[in-house]
């Protein structure tokens, strides 16, 4: 991710998953790499498109 990028921490857990989590985890270094928050916009847009 973005050094100077501001986080947001969305559940009180996120404590023992950096305890529980080794650093060397593959889908933890994928979770830290991949910023997916630039596609919720076309996600939201394409289920709400294909529900309603």
């Amino acid at each position: 991710m973005i050094s100077n990028q501001e986080t947001l921490n969305l559940s009180p857990y996120m404590a023992i998953y950096d305890i529980v989590v080794p650093k060397d985890n593959m889908l933890r270094q994928i979770n830290e790499l991949v910023d997916l928050m630039d596609a919720m916009p076309f996600l939201q847009f394409a289920c709400l498109s294909t529900y309603y």
